[in-house]
């Protein structure tokens, strides 16, 4: 009997220091994700000036321009993707949803897809498929860690498209859209969008003091594109980093249900078998006394 109360014992301790761990995880996400949603935000202002910058060109000049760093390949079409996922786990569906989400688009593009996957985890996922993986990145652990994945990338865009090597180069992430919740999402990343290079062309100017362009208009042209790359890219990465931590958020809120309730069955069965216990001791010494009782009554 004591054997089986100590044992109830030591399961309801670990279950306490395991929602102590689970705690712990659910503050960490929440803070991540905040520190996350803050670095999008302050984003956007440089975001902003980027497209104003990408405005004036827009205004004057024909599309192709903005493409004449891809080499489109009609007979054999390449399709480089970058697809952002997690290096640990405890993230729930996370990495299946992206995986799954760009091997359905890529399979329904022409041409071939090369990967560069950001995360062990959703590489393995990858893996399991006819895709091909041509490199492998770990996730930055931290805002700051972002900008040199970001850089790396960027290096491998600009040799493949020196070189001819992909005709377009998507990105696929997961789009965070509040603490627990996400849904993955896809961008079009190079030749640049034309329908988006319209709108952009459609852009008032935020003062009434006109821009002017002073350096060569084509190697002004190539800083703004390789900054929206730039901000595209960091962007893309901080929603996945906010998603991912939204969807470990859910994945402990959902452990941190499963361990009350454990608990609550333990503390249950455990108060239940002691009160058993103190019942079983008051009988035997109920029953003691009324045999000590019993045998003083047959003396006298």
């Amino acid at each position: 009997m004591s054997d089986t109360m100590e044992s109830l014992r030591r399961n309801i301790n670990r279950a306490g220091d395991l929602q102590s761990v689970v705690h712990t995880m659910k503050a960490l996400a929440t803070s991540n994700i905040g520190q996350y949603e803050k670095a999008m935000s302050a984003l956007d202002d440089y975001y902003r000036t980027v497209e104003l910058g990408l405005s004036l060109f827009f205004k004057d000049s024909t599309p192709d321009i903005f493409y004449s760093g891809l080499k489109r390949q009609k007979k054999a079409i390449v399709i480089g993707a970058i697809v952002f996922g997690s290096d640990q786990g405890l993230v729930g569906q996370f990495n299946d949803i992206i995986a799954d989400y760009a091997v359905k688009i890529l399979s329904a593009l022409p041409g071939k897809a090369q990967i560069l996957a950001v995360g062990e985890r959703v590489n393995a996922r990858l893996e399991d498929t006819n895709l091909q993986i041509m490199e492998l990145f770990t996730v930055p652990n931290s805002i700051k860690a972002i900008t040199p994945l970001v850089e790396q990338i960027l290096l491998k865009i600009e040799t493949s498209n020196s070189q001819g090597k992909v005709s377009e180069i998507q990105i696929f992430y997961n789009l965070h859209k509040s603490r627990t919740l996400y849904e993955p999402t896809s961008q079009l990343l190079l030749p640049l969008d034309k329908i988006w290079s319209l709108e952009l062309a459609e852009l008032p100017w935020p003062t009434k003091n006109l821009p002017e362009i002073i350096d060569e208009s084509t190697s002004t042209l190539q800083a703004l594109i390789h900054e929206y790359l730039f901000v595209s890219l960091f962007r893309a990465c901080a929603e996945s980093l906010a998603s991912e931590n939204a969807s470990r958020l859910a994945a402990m809120q959902h452990a941190d249900r499963n361990i009350e309730e454990m608990l609550e069955d333990l503390n249950g069965k455990y108060y239940r078998l002691r009160q058993t216990s103190i019942d079983e001791e008051l009988f035997e010494v109920f029953s003691g006394f009324e045999a000590l009782s019993h045998s003083r009554n047959s003396a006298q």
